[in-house]
């Protein structure tokens, strides 16, 4: 997506999208771009349209087109209000619309960057998470991780730990750090926790002057590029192979041979 400003404009595209889903007679699990329901507003317009948990109008709308298309969806981020701050969520619904799994991004873009903005800085805004999420889904089981979390492999192998053999991320890299980084880090963690990575990016010049990379992709857990959409608004697929992750997995069982284990440093405290 190219997200714009307004929130009914990016329902709307959303919408238009999924009514052209590719039919298949298995389960779909959809992951829409970060912050796709507001992009190039600034962080105080977000802040501004912050919902109550489980109460508001894009929550209510991701339930109904989850319900609507039959499909588990994960509504990219949206904010959910935290008091003076938001938290980036990202929200997973089922095929019946029922809201089944939460994600707070836990790492924040504090960063300088040699673009048009400059400066970075979400920790004003935003409410770092604190959990690790994977859920079972009729998919698989999903990890759910956020756009800058790629940079932090700790957290995809905790989500190899907790089961996951798909993982969602959701973002809106920029373009100066997608062209360095965007599709080595991706495969790199599809390699690394031998999962397969669902990553759709925001694309394009926003409201804002904000220039986001695109190149949405979808990595297997050998590494492959499976599908990937350079620029532009649309819809990537693939069918997942799950017993193939179980044979590399088998084949290479890094997991088992490995000598370091990872904790959660908010746990410690």
């Amino acid at each position: 997506m190219s997200s714009r400003s307004k929130p009914e404009d990016n329902l709307d595209i959303v919408k238009k999208l999924l009514n052209n889903l590719p039919s298949s007679n298995y389960p779909h699990l959809v992951v829409l771009p970060e912050a796709f329901v507001c992009f190039g507003a600034g962080d105080r317009a977000q802040l501004d349209m912050a919902e109550k948990y489980k109460d508001g109008a894009v929550q209510r709308e991701l339930s109904s087109l989850a319900k609507q298309h039959g499909v588990y969806l994960i509504g990219g981020t949206i904010p959910i209000d935290a008091g003076e701050r938001f938290s980036a969520a990202s929200l997973m619904y089922s095929p019946t619309g029922e809201l089944v799994a939460r994600y707070d991004k836990i790492h924040l873009f504090d960063v300088d960057v040699a673009d048009s903005t400059k400066q970075y800085r979400e920790s004003k805004w935003t409410q770092p998470g604190r959990e690790v999420v994977a859920v079972d889904t009729d998919c698989g089981v999903v990890g759910m991780s956020v756009c800058y979390d790629l940079r932090f492999p700790e957290l995809f192998r905790a989500l190899r730990q907790a089961g996951a053999n798909i993982i969602a991320l959701p973002s809106g890299f920029t373009r100066v750090t997608g062209e360095a980084h965007w599709h080595a880090l991706v495969r790199a963690r599809a390699i690394e926790q031998q999962a397969y990575v669902v990553a759709p990016n925001q694309v394009g010049v926003h409201d804002n002057g904000r220039e986001t990379y695109g190149h949405s992709i979808i990595v297997s857990p050998w590494g492959e590029i499976l599908a990937e959409q350079a620029k532009g608004e649309g819809i990537i697929s693939v069918e997942v192979d799950l017993d193939r992750t179980e044979e590399i997995r088998q084949q290479m069982p890094v997991a088992k041979q490995n000598q370091f284990e990872v904790v959660n440093i908010h746990d410690t405290k």
